[in-house]
């Protein structure tokens, strides 16, 4: 994805604000997540086809998780080292969640498709991101 078409995405031309906007709308998304499992684990265990007591422990590190990429978010200039670490995390949850479809889980297959979904979801943050901290590092050099 092009510097360009990233900053119509974002809406901005300001580095800084570019990385901050997709740090802040991965929190929103995985706090939203996180909040929902722990809220209904039960009903969307169900219908997923996952025991509830896994979706309130993902429920759970997921809320954690999108706290500490917002504070990231908040910041003037997020640090780079915890950028990329929230980039390998978001990276490392896209793996682990096929993994987990292929080797552990047996889903319905609405769990299935939100699955892959959510993992696709997860890895395009993690481009986002890692373009934007890349259009950030161009621009002061």
């Amino acid at each position: 994805m092009s510097a360009t078409s990233l900053t119509a995405l974002a809406r901005t031309s300001d580095p800084q604000t570019l990385l901050r906007r997709f740090l802040a709308l991965d929190a929103v998304v995985t706090g939203a997540n996180g909040l929902a499992y722990l809220a209904v684990s039960g009903p969307l265990g169900r219908l997923l086809g996952v025991e509830s007591a896994l979706l309130l422990a993902l429920g759970a590190f997921l809320t954690v998780y999108a706290g500490a990429v917002a504070l990231l978010a908040s910041r003037a200039r997020p640090a780079g080292l915890p950028v990329r670490a929230v980039i390998e995390a978001n990276l490392a949850w896209t793996v682990l969640s096929l993994v987990a479809l292929t080797l552990w889980l047996s889903p319905t297959t609405a769990g299935a498709v939100w699955t892959v979904l959510q993992a696709l979801t997860v890895a395009g943050f993690a481009g986002l991101q890692y373009a934007a901290l890349r259009i950030r590092q161009g621009s002061s050099d």
